[in-house]
Formats: C-alpha cells, structure tokens, sequence
C-alpha cells in the first residue's frame, strides 16, 4: 500500500466557519545590439526605502497573459497564482522534493491505480463558499478532463483522463486508466477552484484557497493581491502585495537599488544588482524545438547540423559569465531519467556545413526559410542569444528569421495546436521540470501527441510508455534510454544551457530563492528582514 499521512497540525493553524542586448563577444568575432522591447522604460511615481512596510513589491519579466489556475504551470502565470492566489490538493517541496500536504492532509491506494485523499476542513475560498470535495473533483474534471485545452492537461496528464467521486465532504476517490504510481505528483500540479467555475470558458482572474486573493487587476500597469483574513493557515507577514513588470534586466535591478521594489525576479550580475543579487539554484533547460513538417527539418541531418553549429561553451561564458552549464538534454542532474552519460553536441561549424551540403546535394531546400521564434523577456539576455543563434545558424548556411515575440504571441507557437509560420518552425523553449521526474518532460515535448511535442517516433513513443509505467532504477534506465534515443534517433531539439537563478532582493526583505522561485514565487514565505 501507498500511503501519505499528514503530521498532526496545531490547532491554532485550522480555522473552520459556517457559509457558503546589452553586448555579447563569441568565436565568430559578432559583436551584437540590442533589440528595442515594449514596457522597457524606468518606472515611474517613485516610492523608496521608506514605503509601507505592509505592502511587498514585486516585479517581474513580464505581465501575466491570464491568471487562470489550469495554466498555472507556464512561469508567467504560475509565479503569480500558485500557493499565493489558488492552492493544490497536494504540495512539492522544491529544495527536498518531497511531497506535502496542502488542501488534501492523506493520500494512499493499495494499488497506485485508485487513490483516496482525505482533505482539509476548515477551508474557505475567497468568495466565503467552504471548501469540499466537489470543489475537488470539479478542479479535476474541469482541468484534466474537459474540452477546455487547460496547459496543464497536456503537460502533466496527456491524453488520459481521471474517473473522480467525492466520496463526502472530505473524501475524494481518484482513479487512473492504469497504475500510476506518481499520480499524487501530477495532482500537486492542480491549482483548485470552485466547482461553479464555467468548464467551458477560462477566467482570467481566479477565486482560490491561497492566503492572498485577487484585489485589482490594472491590465498593462500592475497586478494588487490583499492578505486573506479567512485562511486557514498561517496569517502572511505583508497585508498587501504589489506586481509590476520591466522587460529590462537593468531597470528591474534597479528598481531594488532604489528602494522602489523589494523583489525581482529573472535577474543576471551584468544587471548591475550588486550584493543585492541572490543567486538560486534553478531547474530551468533552454533549447531550441524544430518542427520537421517542412524543409529543411524534415531532414535529419539539417537537425543535426544545427546542434553542431551552436557554440554552447561559448554563449555560456560569454552572455552567461560561466554559471549555467551546457545542456545535453532537457532535464538537468536531479531528476529522476537525467542521463549522465550524454555528452553536449560539441561546437563544429565545419560539420554543420558538410551536413547542409550533403542535403543539398540530395534535394534538400537547405535555403528554405527557418523562424527562429523567441520570447521577449522570458529569462536575461535572451534578445543577444537569439541574434547569436540566429548568426550562428547562418553560418552553417541557413537561412534563419529571427522573431521576438511577446508572451501571448508566443504561446501560440509553444502549445499545440501551434501557430503556422511561413518557413520551417524552430522555437526556443525553456523548460523546468519542477516535478523532479522525466515524465513531466517527455510526455509533453517528446511524445508523438505531447502538448509541446512537434514530433516523434512510434519508436520513441514506445520507449517512453515504458518508462511512464517503470518504478525505482528500471525507471531511472528506461528514462535515460528516452533521452539517448532522443538525441541519437529523433533529434527534435537542439540543446543550449542548463540555467541558474538570480533575484533581487531588497535588505528589508527575509526570503530564500530555491528552485521553484522563478514558476511560484510564495509570497507567504517571504518576511520583513529582522
């Protein structure tokens, strides 16, 4: 038997109620400007040291696009929403990568096909309606089995859905199609909300159980989140929460050296933050997906040629200053199917040409169009690494666009069904595996129907079925052989970086960045520094 049992809570921790480019120097000697982006300039209305101390002021990369809980696992909307706004049924802890209970206190099946969570009571939402296992069940339905096209359903659950039963107010009985022995994993990915929710449209501004709710949305300007007085749990240390968002690194930065902000996030030292800098250890993998539906992907040896040409050591020092790492494949060391065994594509310009020639020579359109798509602001320095990528590609002898696309645009580009270009698609992705388990990788990148697959192979499709159904070190094998098989047979993605984290935290802020800070940044666990 699989069994979770929450520890005996204080008493005094439940509550129960009646009611309803700045410079960039590589080998090719390219020396690289910067690209003008929108919501880039200074802030403006000031504040200082001195401001409320019962207001935290965050600023981010970017505005979220929604707020709606079942796209909570994209960074831009889960950094906002997740334990801070919505809560899950069942919690990860980033830096053990065990996992806790949130709203559900026990987990067990004899089986690891049907599994009964025992939930809290006590919990209220925003709105005053109590917290029960329909809510529960709805969440389920609503993300994992509707027509609603939730990210998250693609991400975490494929194309299976779950049978739920709210057994009673504070029972909920989840069955899988199959034995699934990571299942209360995939449910931690659950914000919940409550069963009136619509199924068939997504809200922007979600009601949760999180101990901050949703004040006021000023679209384009800033997002406020006030303390809520009904949590269940512990009270929160700042009454309110302000997020604003600069697409510039340096402005960011310097919003914390000013004193007009207590957090930023997506931060690098050549933003100039000083020992205001926090680094953290980040999960997050850079690549480059390409679509093999037209020419010249649909050549392997163009794929392939890509990887070679791709000067990864050199990005690293040059735009990164050493502290991220080469990547061989999407997950880094940690998670569960990381194979130590791959080794980075090694820089060789002159193969990358010998292979584009060769397809040439066989018919390939090796001068077709290639849209290197981009995502402004997405992490630091990522408008240099796509003009390097994209000077780096041309010189192997494609004929690569360069795109840099807002959060809305280039969404539709990452999740299918993905946006039409006129040449041959190639994405940059980044990618972090909060779960610390390959499947929540290849399901969705690698698999033939995976929501942010461009292909696959019945082969590789095999392969990861396998492993999807494997436990303890034939898990770990059978994971590592996907990713071998990936990078030897498929070639899908060009691997970049491995990336590591920096925020900027004020002095008058307690709060310590782990893996996780950069998808869901816990407003709860941050405190006025002592």
């Amino acid at each position: 038997m699989t069994l979770y049992t929450e520890r005996p809570a204080r008493k005094s921790g439940l509550r129960r109620r009646n009611g309803a480019l700045a410079l960039a120097v590589l080998g090719t000697g390219l020396v690289l400007s910067g690209c003008s982006v929108a919501n880039s300039g200074e802030a403006s209305g000031g504040g200082s040291a001195a401001a409320a101390s019962d207001m935290l002021r965050v600023v981010l990369q970017q505005e979220p696009p929604t707020l709606e809980p079942c796209e909570a696992n994209l960074t831009s909307t889960g950094v906002v929403d997740r334990s801070t706004i919505t809560e899950p049924l069942i919690e990860r802890n980033p830096t053990t990568g065990g996992l806790e209970p949130k709203l559900a206190t026990k987990w067990e099946s004899k089986d690891n096909r049907v599994w009964t969570l025992t939930l809290r009571e006590g919990v209220k939402f925003h709105d005053g309606s109590s917290f029960t296992a329909e809510d529960a069940a709805a969440t389920i339905d609503r993300a994992v089995n509707s027509k609603l096209g939730c990210n998250v359903e693609g991400y975490v659950f494929g194309d299976q859905d779950l049978a739920v039963k709210a057994v009673n107010d504070t029972t909920l009985q989840v069955t899988a199609p199959e034995a699934d022995p990571i299942l209360p994993l995939r449910l931690s990915f659950l914000e919940v909300v409550p069963a009136e929710t619509s199924d068939t449209e997504k809200v922007r501004e979600p009601i949760g159980t999180g101990p901050y709710k949703l004040e006021k949305w000023d679209a384009g300007q800033k997002i406020t989140v006030a303390r809520f007085d009904g949590y269940w749990g512990e009270k929160p240390a700042y009454a309110k929460a302000e997020y604003q968002w600069r697409s510039e690194g340096s402005v960011r930065a310097a919003m914390i050296t000013s004193g007009e902000a207590d957090i930023a996030t997506g931060l690098s030292p050549e933003d100039n933050i000083g020992d205001l800098g926090v680094s953290y250890p980040n999960n997050e993998t850079v690549a480059l997906r390409m679509h093999a539906d037209k020419a010249p992907f649909n050549d392997i040896r163009i794929r392939q040629a890509v990887n070679y040409a791709i000067d990864k050591e050199g990005i690293v020092s040059s735009l990164y200053g050493g502290r991220d790492k080469a990547a061989a494949q999407l997950v880094p060391s940690g998670v569960v199917g990381h194979n130590d065994a791959l080794q980075p594509w090694p820089f060789d310009l002159e193969k990358a040409k010998q292979l584009v020639a060769e397809a040439k020579a066989d018919g390939v359109d090796t001068g077709a169009e290639i849209d290197l798509v981009v995502r402004s602001a997405q992490f630091p320095k990522i408008e240099e690494l796509g003009q390097v990528l994209q000077e780096q590609l041309t010189q192997a002898g494609l004929n690569v666009k360069l795109q840099m696309l807002e959060t809305s645009q280039h969404l539709t580009y990452q999740v299918r069904p993905f946006a039409k270009t006129s040449g041959a698609l190639m994405l940059m992705t980044q990618h972090g595996n909060q779960a610390g388990d390959a499947a929540f990788t290849v399901d969705q990148y690698m698999a033939s129907k995976g929501a942010q697959s461009a292909f696959g192979t019945p082969e590789l499709d095999a392969l990861i079925k396998k492993a999807d159904a494997a436990t303890g070190e034939e898990r770990q094998k059978a994971f590592e052989e996907v990713f071998a098989y990936q990078n030897d047979k498929v070639v899908q993605f060009a691997h970049i970086a491995h990336q590591t984290g920096m925020i900027g935290k004020a002095k008058t802020v307690d709060y310590t960045p782990n893996s996780s800070t950069g998808d869901e940044l816990r407003l709860a666990e941050v405190k006025p520094a002592q």
